[in-house]
């Protein structure tokens, strides 16, 4: 289930990122050089209007209202341009956007567009992490925020311990066999309809509820545990994982 919270963010961040392309020329910044800053050249990163366990801020009606832009895929197939031929229009890039660039550059495309997908994850987990960051998290879990490990590692590395912390975390659906691990779960950000079930070997129910509150809620996952499944919970984060 989509969070509307990574909505808001996408179009609080559009204007930032369709400024990204080509900027990087001087920029001296390592985790985004060039990219136009949210809170320095729009309106200030909002706090969340309602606590991590009430689920995603309501999004500040000021925010810009432009359409989100589509971004270029960082692995679209193809030859790649070798790394030493990847130069910007003008300016240079430094070496850690040489870095996150190489084998990601399709032939013929223009590198700042592709560099500007890994701008643009930084800028979301930026702009999501202040405002919650069990958020965050879940939103790399689910998916949401695409290709956050490699822009993590690349351009925004102060970023990590949200990966690190994705890692061990559970989307909804169903979770079965060795992909299970035993320990204490939160729910982020989850729905007035946020279900799950824990069922030990053949099917026996070993823990179940439900929350229509859209508070965050915590289950032990036990050893025993076969499968594990949630519905509308968005994500479940390890237990004293946030930091």
């Amino acid at each position: 289930m989509r969070n509307p919270f990574l909505a808001c963010a996408a179009v609080v961040l559009t204007a930032a990122a369709l400024a990204a392309c080509g900027s990087s020329a001087d920029g001296n910044d390592p985790e985004a050089a060039g990219a136009q800053r949210p809170a320095a050249s729009g309106p200030a990163v909002p706090g969340p209007s309602a606590t991590p366990a009430t689920g995603p801020a309501t999004p500040p009606t000021e925010e810009p209202t432009a359409p989100e832009a589509s971004a270029p895929a960082a692995t679209a197939e193809g030859p790649k341009t070798p790394v030493d031929e990847i130069t910007p229009a003008t300016g240079t890039f430094t070496k850690k956007q040489k870095e996150y660039l190489k084998d990601r550059v399709p032939k013929g495309m223009d590198p700042a567009a592709v560099l500007q997908t890994g701008q643009e994850t930084c800028d979301k987990l930026r702009y999501l992490v202040k405002a919650d960051r069990d958020t965050a998290v879940g939103a790399i879990v689910t998916g949401e925020i695409p290709d956050a490990k490699d822009a993590v590692a690349g351009l925004c590395t102060q970023h990590q311990a949200l990966v690190d912390e994705a890692a061990y975390a559970y989307p909804d659906g169903k979770h079965a066999g060795k992909k299970l691990r035993p320990g204490v779960y939160r729910s982020a950000s989850p729905t007035t309809d946020c279900s799950w079930q824990i069922a030990g070997a053949g099917g026996k129910e070993l823990a179940s509820g439900a929350s229509d509150t859209g508070k965050s809620r915590k289950i032990t996952i036990p050893d025993s545990a076969v499968t594990f499944t949630s519905t509308g919970c968005y994500a479940w984060l390890p237990e004293g994982a946030a930091g």
